[in-house]
């Protein structure tokens, strides 16, 4: 029940600042893809390296438990990224965009949004049994970690992560200040 409620403390938090920095504008998500607007790519980036930081820091520090990481299958992990790319480029939600949004009471997002999601979800419990055994097998991996492949510590990887993620931010900062 502690999990459940920590789990619910975590996404309520988020939504809150995917709110708060109006990212669940469909104005926004677009822009993203037609590189108007990097502001969500910020926002994620951000959330991704404190996250990896924090996660890190409670595995270490005993209060969390190491993320479980499934065997990595490339054919079922390009298609999955299809798929969720392209359905968030045409809609314009991310699945964390919709239910911030449908908090908001915005019509788009229970209607189109919410449905599209459980569609989805329908859909791919429908299709799971018969496609994944064929497509978990095409570039079947196994369960890979990026420190087990560098031959580094987490620490290493987070950190190298981090200073990748402010690089990136930097230039991100540096482009829109520069005269187009």
């Amino acid at each position: 029940m502690i999990d459940v409620l920590g789990a619910l403390v975590v996404g309520f938090a988020f939504g809150w600042a995917l709110h708060r920095a109006g990212l669940t504008h469909y104005a926004k998500i677009v822009s993203v893809y037609r590189l108007r607007d990097m502001t969500v790519m910020k926002f994620m980036l951000t959330a991704l390296a404190v996250g990896a930081v924090l996660v890190q820091l409670g595995v270490d520090l005993g209060i969390a438990k190491a993320i479980p990481v499934p065997p990595t299958a490339l054919g079922a992990n390009l298609v999955g990224g299809v798929v969720f790319g392209v359905g968030m480029a045409t809609a314009g939600y991310c699945p964390g965009t919709i239910v911030a949004e449908a908090g908001e009471a915005r019509l788009d997002a229970w209607i189109a949004g919410l449905s599209g999601l459980f569609v989805g979800a329908v859909a791919f419990a429908a299709i799971h049994p018969a496609l994944m055994p064929r497509l978990g097998r095409v570039g079947a991996l196994g369960r890979v970690t990026l420190p087990e492949l560098a031959g580094a510590t987490p620490w290493l990887v987070v950190v190298v992560f981090v200073e990748v993620v402010l690089l990136v931010l930097l230039l991100l900062s540096k482009k829109k200040r520069s005269p187009s």
